[in-house]
């Protein structure tokens, strides 16, 4: 597998690469030089699940941010650099964990080298990031139109342009919109070089249709062993983005703990409001760490047979419910007692319970 023989890189207190956990990661949408807002919004993150955060650093201001910002979290930060290459040296002067640049765009050899050397100065790793809306006239010329070839050969190109700067503590990162493209991009890259990859779908949509896009782009990449941190791009508060990320890698199998809700699509037959229900399940679940499965049905009459394979799981019924546990019926209860019901027996896990 692709992902067991990457290269092993350090972010501050995280490692990719290697065989090591796929992170998720998030960007903040705040005004980076507003500390408390920027801090408070990546606290927020932390508690959903974000492992990497990544900050866009446009002015002095938001780099010596920096600095400030990493006082109060307890993920790696990130500097998102576009254009001007002095962004980039005050972010790591200020303790950015790990800057992301497209080196095709700030400028010349000698702005690439003074940005490099404080990067080897300070170990500091260096995200190459190449867009296929970004993509260079000539390759676009070259392979008539943007592709996933176009896309790997620009990113490639400015992999060495770091490498001529005798540097190796690199992450690399190609993304497009167009899922299926993305998908090829990442099949070809993971063939050519050994660093880890970022991975994710860009400009990917709103909550509901990036997610989509997201899992399906993400899913056929990440199955193939390909890929070493995430994240969901999503117009939407960034939690979603995470959310998403937790979800895709459970399904994958490259996650383990927290707890799988699982619900019908209801029918009918169903005399209660699973939808409202299932929504207030999964709320409440966020807050436990147990690894286990909970299904959530809208029939007693055959709720309680579909979530044999879940370990916990409710069912609702006309004005009643039941709870079920491995498979069997525990207890019956009045319907509007069923969350409260199911709230006691998770805080009692692994004691005694209902």
């Amino acid at each position: 597998m692709f992902r067991e023989h990457t290269k092993t890189v350090t972010i501050g207190n995280k490692k990719i690469g290697g065989g090591n956990p796929v992170l998720i990661q998030s960007m903040t949408n705040t005004h980076t030089e507003d500390v408390e807002a920027t801090v408070r919004q990546i606290l927020e993150l932390e508690a959903a699940g974000c492992e990497i955060i990544r900050c866009t650093v446009p002015t002095i201001e938001a780099a010596k941010a920096v600095s400030e910002i990493k006082k109060y979290i307890h993920i790696p930060l990130v500097a998102d650099i576009h254009f001007d290459y002095r962004m980039a040296i005050a972010a790591m002067e200020n303790g950015a964990d790990k800057i992301r640049i497209n080196p095709g765009n700030i400028g010349g050899a000698d702005k690439i080298k003074a940005v490099v050397d404080v990067a080897k100065e300070r170990n500091i790793p260096i995200r190459v990031g190449v867009n296929s809306g970004s993509l260079e006239k000539e390759l676009v010329e070259k392979y008539h139109g943007v592709t996933a070839e176009g896309i790997v050969e620009s990113a490639i190109d400015k992999v060495h342009m770091i490498e001529e700067q005798g540097y190796d503590n690199l992450v690399v990162s190609i993304k497009s919109s167009d899922v299926m493209m993305c998908v090829k991009a990442h099949e070809l890259i993971a063939q050519k070089i050994a660093y880890p990859l970022h991975v994710g779908i860009t400009e990917s949509g709103t909550a509901f249709s990036g997610s989509i896009k997201s899992a399906l782009g993400l899913g056929l990449i990440l199955n193939q062993g390909i890929g070493d941190t995430i994240r969901v791009s999503l117009t939407d508060n960034p939690v979603k983005e995470v959310e998403a990320a937790k979800i895709i890698l459970k399904t994958l199998g490259l996650r383990k703990g927290g707890i799988e809700v699982v619900s019908c699509p209801t029918c009918g037959r169903t005399r209660i409001d699973l939808i409202g229900l299932a929504k207030q399940v999964e709320e409440m679940v966020s807050s436990y760490d147990y690894d286990l499965k909970l299904a959530v049905m809208g029939c007693v009459v055959n709720g309680p047979g579909e979530a044999k394979e879940a370990d916990l799981g409710i069912a609702g019924g006309d004005g009643c419910g039941v709870l079920i546990k491995h498979g069997e019926v525990v207890c019956k209860v009045p319907e509007d007692e069923l969350l409260s019901t199911l709230k006691y027996e998770l805080d009692h896990w692994g004691g005694t319970g209902v």
